[in-house]
Protein backbone atom coordinates (compact mmCIF):
# COMPACT_ATOMS: atom_id res chain seq x y z
CA UNK A 1 0.00 0.00 0.00
CA UNK A 2 1.33 3.42 -1.14
CA UNK A 3 -0.41 6.47 0.19
CA UNK A 4 1.60 8.82 -2.36
CA UNK A 5 0.54 6.64 -5.24
CA UNK A 6 -1.36 9.41 -7.81
CA UNK A 7 -5.35 8.75 -7.54
CA UNK A 8 -4.95 7.53 -11.29
CA UNK A 9 -2.51 5.16 -10.47
CA UNK A 10 -3.80 3.84 -7.42
CA UNK A 11 -7.08 3.15 -9.17
CA UNK A 12 -5.84 2.01 -12.35
CA UNK A 13 -3.74 -1.11 -10.15
CA UNK A 14 -6.59 -1.39 -7.92
CA UNK A 15 -8.92 -2.05 -11.26
CA UNK A 16 -6.10 -4.69 -12.47
CA UNK A 17 -5.80 -6.32 -8.96
CA UNK A 18 -9.90 -7.17 -8.79
CA UNK A 19 -10.04 -8.47 -12.91
CA UNK A 20 -7.28 -11.03 -11.66
CA UNK A 21 -9.13 -11.52 -8.50
CA UNK A 22 -12.43 -12.43 -10.36
CA UNK A 23 -10.42 -14.06 -13.12
CA UNK A 24 -9.04 -16.49 -10.33
CA UNK A 25 -12.39 -16.83 -8.49
CA UNK A 26 -14.32 -17.54 -11.99
CA UNK A 27 -11.69 -19.75 -13.04
CA UNK A 28 -12.90 -24.00 -14.18
CA UNK A 29 -13.93 -25.71 -11.20
CA UNK A 30 -14.68 -29.57 -11.42
CA UNK A 31 -18.14 -30.09 -12.57
CA UNK A 32 -19.04 -26.85 -13.79
CA UNK A 33 -20.84 -26.90 -17.07
CA UNK A 34 -19.05 -25.05 -19.46
CA UNK A 35 -21.56 -23.15 -20.54
CA UNK A 36 -22.69 -21.61 -17.44
CA UNK A 37 -19.18 -20.80 -16.63
CA UNK A 38 -19.11 -18.91 -19.79
CA UNK A 39 -21.65 -16.87 -18.91
CA UNK A 40 -20.24 -16.17 -15.49
CA UNK A 41 -17.17 -14.97 -16.58
CA UNK A 42 -18.88 -12.85 -19.72
CA UNK A 43 -20.94 -10.74 -17.11
CA UNK A 44 -18.26 -10.23 -14.45
CA UNK A 45 -15.05 -10.29 -16.30
CA UNK A 46 -13.86 -7.17 -18.42
CA UNK A 47 -15.82 -4.60 -17.94
CA UNK A 48 -17.43 -2.45 -15.39
CA UNK A 49 -16.13 0.97 -13.10
CA UNK A 50 -15.53 -1.41 -10.35
CA UNK A 51 -16.52 1.37 -8.35
CA UNK A 52 -17.65 -1.31 -5.54
CA UNK A 53 -14.01 -3.02 -5.14
CA UNK A 54 -12.39 0.20 -5.13
CA UNK A 55 -14.55 1.69 -1.89
CA UNK A 56 -13.79 -2.00 -0.48
CA UNK A 57 -10.05 -1.57 -0.77
CA UNK A 58 -10.32 2.68 0.23
CA UNK A 59 -12.21 0.98 3.31
CA UNK A 60 -9.33 -1.43 3.51
CA UNK A 61 -6.90 1.47 3.58
CA UNK A 62 -8.89 3.13 6.10
CA UNK A 63 -8.32 0.55 8.69
CA UNK A 64 -4.80 -0.82 7.38
CA UNK A 65 -5.76 -3.91 6.01
CA UNK A 66 -4.08 -5.35 4.18
CA UNK A 67 -4.99 -4.92 0.44
CA UNK A 68 -4.16 -9.54 -0.03
CA UNK A 69 -7.05 -9.36 2.57
CA UNK A 70 -9.38 -7.15 1.25
CA UNK A 71 -9.31 -9.40 -2.48
CA UNK A 72 -11.93 -11.52 -1.27
CA UNK A 73 -14.73 -8.44 -0.12
CA UNK A 74 -13.78 -6.95 -3.08
CA UNK A 75 -14.40 -10.06 -5.43
CA UNK A 76 -17.92 -10.69 -3.82
CA UNK A 77 -19.34 -7.42 -3.83
CA UNK A 78 -18.22 -7.31 -7.70
CA UNK A 79 -20.22 -10.73 -7.77
CA UNK A 80 -22.99 -9.53 -6.21
CA UNK A 81 -23.25 -6.41 -8.45
CA UNK A 82 -22.68 -8.66 -11.43
CA UNK A 83 -25.23 -10.95 -10.75
CA UNK A 84 -27.47 -8.25 -9.92
CA UNK A 85 -26.96 -6.59 -13.13
CA UNK A 86 -27.57 -9.67 -15.20
CA UNK A 87 -31.11 -10.07 -13.14
CA UNK A 88 -32.09 -6.68 -14.16
CA UNK A 89 -31.52 -6.55 -17.53
CA UNK A 90 -33.56 -9.80 -17.80
CA UNK A 91 -37.20 -9.13 -20.31
CA UNK A 92 -39.16 -10.13 -16.90
CA UNK A 93 -37.39 -6.72 -15.10
CA UNK A 94 -35.76 -3.72 -16.90
CA UNK A 95 -35.26 -5.71 -20.22
CA UNK A 96 -32.09 -3.85 -21.49
CA UNK A 97 -30.70 -5.36 -24.38
CA UNK A 98 -27.31 -3.72 -23.62
CA UNK A 99 -24.79 -4.02 -20.81
CA UNK A 100 -20.86 -2.97 -20.26
CA UNK A 101 -21.15 -2.23 -24.31
CA UNK A 102 -21.89 -5.40 -24.94
CA UNK A 103 -25.15 -7.13 -25.65
CA UNK A 104 -26.66 -8.30 -22.15
CA UNK A 105 -25.88 -11.71 -20.65
CA UNK A 106 -29.31 -12.45 -21.63
CA UNK A 107 -29.44 -11.84 -25.49
CA UNK A 108 -25.52 -13.24 -25.46
CA UNK A 109 -26.47 -16.24 -23.75
CA UNK A 110 -30.60 -16.90 -23.34
CA UNK A 111 -32.73 -16.05 -20.65
CA UNK A 112 -32.68 -19.15 -18.86
CA UNK A 113 -28.83 -19.24 -18.56
CA UNK A 114 -28.70 -15.99 -17.96
CA UNK A 115 -30.61 -16.89 -14.90
CA UNK A 116 -28.71 -19.58 -13.75
CA UNK A 117 -25.58 -17.13 -13.96
CA UNK A 118 -27.17 -14.53 -11.94
CA UNK A 119 -27.89 -16.89 -9.48
CA UNK A 120 -24.68 -19.06 -9.47
CA UNK A 121 -22.59 -15.32 -9.09
CA UNK A 122 -24.98 -14.41 -6.35
CA UNK A 123 -23.45 -17.52 -4.27
CA UNK A 124 -20.09 -17.66 -5.28
CA UNK A 125 -19.96 -14.12 -4.12
CA UNK A 126 -20.73 -15.60 -0.27
CA UNK A 127 -17.88 -18.16 -0.83
CA UNK A 128 -15.59 -15.91 -1.85
CA UNK A 129 -16.21 -14.08 1.64
CA UNK A 130 -15.85 -17.17 3.32
CA UNK A 131 -12.34 -17.81 2.15
CA UNK A 132 -11.16 -14.20 3.15
CA UNK A 133 -8.42 -14.80 5.75
CA UNK A 134 -9.17 -11.16 7.61
CA UNK A 135 -12.17 -9.97 9.65
CA UNK A 136 -14.76 -12.17 10.69
CA UNK A 137 -16.42 -14.36 8.38
CA UNK A 138 -20.15 -14.67 9.82
CA UNK A 139 -20.49 -10.74 10.26
CA UNK A 140 -19.62 -10.01 6.96
CA UNK A 141 -21.39 -12.86 5.51
CA UNK A 142 -24.42 -11.15 7.40
CA UNK A 143 -23.47 -7.87 5.92
CA UNK A 144 -23.24 -8.83 2.31
CA UNK A 145 -26.85 -10.54 3.23
CA UNK A 146 -28.13 -8.44 4.35
CA UNK A 147 -27.10 -5.63 1.38
CA UNK A 148 -28.19 -7.62 -1.32
CA UNK A 149 -31.63 -9.11 -0.29
CA UNK A 150 -35.07 -7.94 0.40
CA UNK A 151 -33.74 -5.02 3.02
CA UNK A 152 -31.42 -4.15 0.50
CA UNK A 153 -30.73 -4.48 -3.35
CA UNK A 154 -33.15 -6.84 -3.90
CA UNK A 155 -35.86 -4.56 -1.66
CA UNK A 156 -34.92 -1.47 -3.71
CA UNK A 157 -35.47 -3.48 -7.10
CA UNK A 158 -38.94 -4.27 -6.24
CA UNK A 159 -40.00 -1.20 -4.74
CA UNK A 160 -38.67 0.33 -8.31
CA UNK A 161 -40.84 -2.58 -10.37
CA UNK A 162 -43.82 -1.42 -8.35
CA UNK A 163 -44.16 1.71 -8.85
CA UNK A 164 -43.24 2.07 -12.68
CA UNK A 165 -45.39 4.82 -13.81
CA UNK A 166 -45.90 6.31 -10.51
CA UNK A 167 -44.47 9.92 -9.37
CA UNK A 168 -42.83 9.26 -6.11
CA UNK A 169 -42.43 11.77 -3.92
CA UNK A 170 -38.36 12.70 -2.79
CA UNK A 171 -37.97 10.94 0.38
CA UNK A 172 -39.91 7.61 -1.11
CA UNK A 173 -37.39 7.67 -4.29
CA UNK A 174 -34.45 8.03 -1.92
CA UNK A 175 -35.64 5.48 0.49
CA UNK A 176 -35.77 3.13 -2.57
CA UNK A 177 -32.35 4.07 -3.78
CA UNK A 178 -31.06 3.47 -0.48
CA UNK A 179 -32.08 -0.05 -0.81
CA UNK A 180 -31.00 -0.55 -4.54
CA UNK A 181 -27.93 1.35 -5.00
CA UNK A 182 -27.07 2.64 -1.71
CA UNK A 183 -26.98 -0.77 0.47
CA UNK A 184 -24.32 -2.45 -1.42
CA UNK A 185 -22.07 0.30 -1.37
CA UNK A 186 -22.45 0.63 2.21
CA UNK A 187 -21.51 -2.90 2.60
CA UNK A 188 -18.33 -2.56 0.35
CA UNK A 189 -16.92 0.23 2.41
CA UNK A 190 -17.95 -1.52 5.20
CA UNK A 191 -16.46 -4.88 4.26
CA UNK A 192 -13.09 -3.73 3.36
CA UNK A 193 -12.93 -1.48 6.35
CA UNK A 194 -13.64 -4.85 8.41
CA UNK A 195 -10.25 -6.76 7.15
CA UNK A 196 -8.25 -4.17 9.27
CA UNK A 197 -8.21 -2.81 12.77
CA UNK A 198 -11.24 -2.30 15.00
CA UNK A 199 -13.20 0.96 14.54
CA UNK A 200 -14.24 3.30 17.06
CA UNK A 201 -17.62 4.11 17.43
CA UNK A 202 -17.53 7.60 16.05
CA UNK A 203 -15.46 5.93 13.22
CA UNK A 204 -18.06 3.74 12.54
CA UNK A 205 -20.99 6.76 12.56
CA UNK A 206 -18.50 8.45 10.08
CA UNK A 207 -18.22 5.44 8.04
CA UNK A 208 -22.06 5.50 7.85
CA UNK A 209 -22.40 9.02 6.53
CA UNK A 210 -19.70 8.71 3.95
CA UNK A 211 -21.51 5.73 2.80
CA UNK A 212 -25.28 7.42 2.64
CA UNK A 213 -23.66 10.40 0.88
CA UNK A 214 -22.10 8.46 -1.93
CA UNK A 215 -24.66 6.06 -2.71
CA UNK A 216 -27.11 8.61 -3.07
CA UNK A 217 -24.96 10.47 -5.31
CA UNK A 218 -23.84 7.51 -6.99
CA UNK A 219 -27.48 7.40 -8.17
CA UNK A 220 -28.04 11.15 -8.66
CA UNK A 221 -25.69 11.10 -11.31
CA UNK A 222 -26.70 7.53 -12.55
CA UNK A 223 -30.17 9.69 -13.79
CA UNK A 224 -28.28 12.54 -14.93
CA UNK A 225 -26.06 10.23 -17.30
CA UNK A 226 -29.46 8.61 -18.20
CA UNK A 227 -30.80 12.45 -19.52
CA UNK A 228 -27.56 13.37 -21.25
CA UNK A 229 -25.24 10.34 -22.17
CA UNK A 230 -25.58 7.82 -25.14
CA UNK A 231 -25.02 4.65 -25.29
CA UNK A 232 -21.45 4.66 -26.60
CA UNK A 233 -20.28 6.76 -23.53
CA UNK A 234 -22.54 4.76 -20.44
CA UNK A 235 -22.13 1.35 -22.28
CA UNK A 236 -25.79 0.48 -21.54
CA UNK A 237 -29.10 1.68 -23.23
CA UNK A 238 -29.99 5.63 -22.54
CA UNK A 239 -32.81 7.66 -21.88
CA UNK A 240 -34.65 4.34 -20.65
CA UNK A 241 -35.82 6.38 -17.65
CA UNK A 242 -38.22 8.59 -19.24
CA UNK A 243 -38.85 5.83 -21.81
CA UNK A 244 -40.42 3.46 -19.36
CA UNK A 245 -41.90 6.58 -16.95
CA UNK A 246 -40.01 5.96 -13.95
CA UNK A 247 -39.51 8.75 -11.09
CA UNK A 248 -35.49 9.73 -11.08
CA UNK A 249 -33.88 12.63 -9.57
CA UNK A 250 -33.52 14.11 -12.58
CA UNK A 251 -36.93 14.04 -13.64
CA UNK A 252 -38.45 15.25 -9.96
CA UNK A 253 -35.58 18.04 -9.34
CA UNK A 254 -34.55 18.88 -12.68
CA UNK A 255 -30.94 18.69 -14.07
CA UNK A 256 -29.56 21.96 -12.56
CA UNK A 257 -31.05 21.14 -8.90
CA UNK A 258 -29.85 17.48 -9.29
CA UNK A 259 -25.99 18.44 -10.37
CA UNK A 260 -26.75 20.96 -7.24
CA UNK A 261 -27.52 17.82 -5.00
CA UNK A 262 -24.41 15.95 -6.47
CA UNK A 263 -22.24 18.18 -4.97
CA UNK A 264 -23.85 18.97 -1.80
CA UNK A 265 -23.61 14.87 -1.28
CA UNK A 266 -19.89 15.55 -2.06
CA UNK A 267 -19.47 17.71 0.52
CA UNK A 268 -21.20 15.81 3.46
CA UNK A 269 -18.79 13.07 2.63
CA UNK A 270 -15.70 14.83 2.64
CA UNK A 271 -17.03 16.27 5.73
CA UNK A 272 -17.84 12.98 7.25
CA UNK A 273 -13.86 11.87 7.14
CA UNK A 274 -12.36 14.77 7.61
CA UNK A 275 -9.30 14.71 9.50
CA UNK A 276 -9.05 11.09 9.26
CA UNK A 277 -5.41 11.09 7.68
CA UNK A 278 -6.06 7.61 6.26
CA UNK A 279 -9.55 8.30 4.29
CA UNK A 280 -7.52 9.83 1.42
CA UNK A 281 -8.81 6.98 -1.32
CA UNK A 282 -12.08 7.14 0.07
CA UNK A 283 -12.51 10.90 0.07
CA UNK A 284 -10.90 10.80 -3.85
CA UNK A 285 -13.21 8.12 -4.68
CA UNK A 286 -16.42 10.51 -3.59
CA UNK A 287 -15.12 13.02 -6.13
CA UNK A 288 -14.62 10.58 -8.54
CA UNK A 289 -17.98 9.44 -8.41
CA UNK A 290 -19.41 13.05 -8.31
CA UNK A 291 -17.56 14.03 -11.08
CA UNK A 292 -18.05 11.02 -13.96
CA UNK A 293 -19.19 10.94 -16.89
CA UNK A 294 -20.11 6.83 -17.47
Amino acid sequence: MNPDLAWEVWSRERSERIENVLDGALAVASGTPRLLLDAMRYAALGGGKRVRALLAYAGGELTGADPDDVDGPAAAVELMHAYSLVHDDLPCMDDDALRRGKPSCHVAFGEAMALLAGDALQTLAFEVVVRTPAGEPAAQITLLAKASGASGMAGGQAIDLATVGDMLALNELEHMHALKTGALIRAAVRLGAGCGRPMRADENDALDRYSSAIGLGFQIVDDVLDVEGTALSLGKTAGKDAVQRKTTYASLLGLSAARERIEALRADAHAALGGMPTARRLIELADWISSRTH
